[in-house]
């Protein structure tokens, strides 16, 4: 059973609500939101890629400490570069990644009807046309290569989400 799970995939796949509805069942983990980091890290963000090495790097380091510590750790963040997902598997000794897999027009489509963005900038997509660095849109997004777990949130409803991490990732 890992001690931490990177849920990845683009801005608006769900990832934010599986986590909430994984960490409802399982109260024993704390989720660590990159939005909420962002905030503290870089309270202006540019969202450059300097930036952006530097905030993914702290919630990477964050992670491991609060596992070495004996927390279970939800990673809640976009992570569009490998190698940042990476980092964490190779400093975390028991790790999963999941993947949120979800259309680009789906997750815009998610992206204008949602209330609620946990921290997340609100009209990312919107923001994404006037050249801002959104995932998937002006900057690349990189799929995981080999996930614990794969999730299609276009077919799979929030509580499904939660039964396949369960199930793969041996949480009962």
């Amino acid at each position: 059973m890992p001690k931490a799970i990177w849920i990845t995939g683009l801005p608006g796949s769900g990832k934010s609500t599986v986590a909430e509805a994984f960490r409802k069942r399982h109260p024993e983990f704390v989720i660590l939101r990159m939005d909420e980091l962002r905030k503290i890290v870089t309270p202006k963000p540019s969202y450059s890629e300097t930036e952006r090495e530097l905030v993914y790097r702290c919630i990477v380091y964050t992670a491991k400490t609060l596992a070495e510590l004996g927390h279970d750790v939800i990673i809640d963040a976009t992570g569009n570069m490998r190698r940042w997902r990476e980092l964490a598997r190779e400093v975390i000794p028991d790790f999963a990644e999941v993947y949120l897999k979800c259309s680009i027009s789906e997750c815009r489509r998610r992206e204008r009807l949602r209330r609620e963005t946990h921290a997340a900038p609100r009209d990312i997509y919107e923001k994404g046309k006037k050249g801002w660095p959104v995932p998937g849109v002006t900057v690349p997004y990189e799929e995981p290569l080999n996930p614990e777990v794969l999730i299609e949130t276009e077919v799979t409803d929030i509580e499904g989400a939660v039964q396949i991490m369960e199930t793969t990732l041996k949480y009962r």
